[in-house]
C-alpha cells in the first residue's frame, strides 16, 4: 500500500548514499519523522535500455513460467515493482523477515526524480554516471529502513558504526555437471579464481586475500581472517559507515588498498565510536574483532549458506536447464556435446524450470551484501531489544543489529552471459598455470611469470 508521494520540494532532503548496478540508494536528511532513518531506493535506467517504463517492464514470458509459483512476482507491472515482490515473497521466507526488509512502495514525481538526478551527480562516481542514471519516467521508488543507523536513539549524542560486507558464494560446488578441465572450481572459490580474471583485465590492483570460505566456516579464527583480508583489501565489498556516512571504502566503485594513511585516518574516526582519548592507535583490532564476532555469534551466514547451496547443478549443469525452459536448441551442447548433460535435456519441463528458479536465487544469494550495526550498549539498560556482543579488549558491550541489502531478482536472459563468465574465469587461470609451468622468457614475460606464480602461491597457502 502506498501511503506517502515525494514531490519536487522533498527532493533537497535526500543526500546520495551509493549505488549498484540497479539502483541508486539515496538517505534522508530532513525532519519529518514518515521519512528520518529511512533510505529510498530508485531505479536506474542503463545505457541503451529502453527509455519507456512500459518496455522495460516486469517479466519476459519465459521469466513468468519461471516465477509462476510466486503469484505476487507475475502481477507486478514494473521491474522495481517485481524486485520488491522478491524480496518480500521469495527471499524474505528463506533468509528470515528478521533480517530482510523489503520496504514499501512510495510514489515518486518525475519533477522529483529530475532534481535527485541532477543533484547525485557530483557523487556518484564518473563510470557510473557513463553507464546509467536515474530512471525519471518511473512513478515510484521503495522506501526502507536505513540500515547503516539504528532506528530510535536513546539519546542525541549515541554513536552507530556500520559495516556492509560482500560475503559473496561460501561453498565449493560438488556437481557432476562440472567438466573435468574446470575441476579447479571443485577446489578453489569463485571468489578468488574470479579475482584472477579481475587481476588480468585491471580491474583491481591486486588480488585480494579474502576467501569466502573462511567468512563461512563457523571458525572464529578463520572469520576473523576473513574480515581483516576484507580491511586490507576493501575492493566494493568492505564499506564502514559511522551515523549514516561512509568512512571507510569507496561509495560506487573499487576502494584503495588500505594503506598506512587510510588506516590513520580511519583510527581517528573510531575513537568517535569507542570514545577513546588515548593516542594508541588500536582501534582498529578492537573494530575487526567486534565485527567478526557479530558474524560468528549472530549465525547470520549459516542460513544465507543455505539458500547459496540451492545451486546444486553449478552454471555448467543449469544452462542446459536454461535452454530449455525458453525453447531454443542448446548452444552448449552444439558446441561441446558433454555426454554427462544429456539427461539434463530429457527431465521433465518443470523440473528444469525448478533447476533455474533455484539457480536464480541462489545467485542472489551469492551477490547480496550483509549490514550490521553498532552502538554501544546504553549504561543502565538491563534488556536490550537488539542482539549483544561483549568486546573483551574493551570490557564493553555493544547492541547490534544484521541485515541484508540488494536482494534484487537476476534476469533470466542472462543465463548464457552467467556461463560464458564462468568459462571465461577458469580459462583465465588455465592460462596462468600454464604460464607459471613454462621456461623463463626474458623482459616482461618473465615478470608476468613472476606475477603468475605470486598469485599462484596466493591461492594454495
Amino acid at each position: 500500500m502506498v501511503e506517502f508521494i515525494l514531490e519536487a520540494k522533498d527532493a533537497a532532503d535526500w543526500i546520495y548514499r551509493g549505488e549498484g548496478g540497479l539502483n541508486i540508494v539515496l538517505a534522508y536528511n530532513g525532519s519529518s519523522p514518515n521519512f528520518t532513518g529511512k533510505v529510498v531506493r530508485v531505479r536506474k535506467l542503463r545505457k541503451n535500455e529502453p527509455e519507456n517504463e512500459e518496455a522495460s517492464s516486469a517479466l519476459s514470458g519465459h521469466e513468468r513460467l519461471v516465477w509462476k509459483e510466486v503469484g505476487e512476482l507475475l502481477s507486478a507491472s514494473t521491474k522495481d515493482i517485481a524486485n520488491h515482490m522478491y524480496a518480500q515473497h521469495v527471499l524474505c521466507p528463506l533468509l528470515g523477515s528478521r533480517h530482510v526488509d523489503a520496504g514499501v512502495r512510495v510514489l515518486v514525481t518525475k519533477e522529483f526524480l529530475e532534481l535527485l538526478h541532477n543533484g547525485v551527480l557530483l557523487q556518484r562516481p564518473s563510470w557510473r554516471v557513463d553507464n546509467g542514471r536515474i530512471n525519471t519516467l518511473l512513478d515510484s521508488a521503495i522506501l526502507m529502513s536505513d540500515h547503516s543507523i539504528f532506528p530510535h536513539a536513546v539519546h542525541e549524542e549515541e554513536v552507530c558504526i556500520s559495516v556492509e560486507i560482500k560475503p559473496k558464494c561460501g561453498f565449493l560446488p560438488t556437481s557432476r555437471f562440472i567438466r573435468e578441465e574446470n575441476a579447479v572450481k571443485k577446489r578453489i572459490s569463485r571468489f578468488r579464481l574470479h579475482q584472477i580474471l579481475k587481476f588480468h583485465q585491471r580491474k583491481v590492483p591486486q588480488i585480494s586475500e579474502y576467501d569466502p570460505l573462511d567468512m563461512f566456516s563457523g571458525s572464529k579464527g578463520r572469520i576473523m581472517k576473513s574480515v581483516k583480508d576484507l580491511f586490507l583489501t576493501p575492493q566494493n565489498n568492505f564499506r564502514v559507515f559511522l551515523n549514516g556516512r561512509l568512512v571507510f571504502g569507496s561509495l560506487g566503485g573499487e576502494a584503495d588498498d588500505t594503506n598506512t594513511q587510510i588506516a590513520e585516518a580511519f583510527e581517528e574516526t573510531l575513537k568517535d565510536f569507542f570514545k577513546a582519548d588515548d593516542d594508541s592507535g588500536m582501534h582498529i583490532p578492537d573494530f575487526l574483532q567486534l565485527v567478526a564476532g557479530a558474524v560468528s555469534e549472530s549465525g547470520i551466514l549459516d542460513r544465507l549458506l543455505q539458500v547459496q547451496k540451492l545451486d546444486v547443478m553449478d552454471i555448467e549443469g543449469a544452462i542446459h536447464a536454461y535452454y530449455d525452459v525458453v525453447s531454443q536448441p542448446c548452444a552448449v551442447c552444439r558446441e561441446s556435446q558433454p555426454a554427462a548433460t544429456n539427461v539434463l535435456h530429457s527431465i521433465p519441463f518443470d523440473q528444469s524450470l525448478k533447476i533455474v528458479r533455484d539457480f536464480l536465487i541462489s545467485l542472489t544469494a551469492k551477490d547480496l551484501s550483509l549490514m550490521i550495526s553498532f552502538r554501544p550498549t546504553p549504561k543502565g539498560s538491563s534488556q536490550s531489544p537488539y542482539d549483544v556482543i561483549y568486546l573483551e579488549s574493551l570490557n564493553r558491550s555493544f547492541d547490534y543489529k544484521a541485515s541484508f541489502i540488494d536482494l534484487d531478482m537476476k534476469p533470466l536472459e542472462k543465463m548464457p552471459y552467467y556461463y560464458k563468465l564462468d568459462q571465461e574465469i577458469v580459462s583465465c587461470y588455465s592460462r596462468m598455470m600454464k604460464t607459471v609451468n613454462q621456461p623463463e622468457k626474458p623482459g616482461s614475460e618473465t615478470l608476468y611469470q613472476d606475477q603468475c606464480a605470486a598469485i599462484e602461491d596466493k591461492l594454495h597457502t
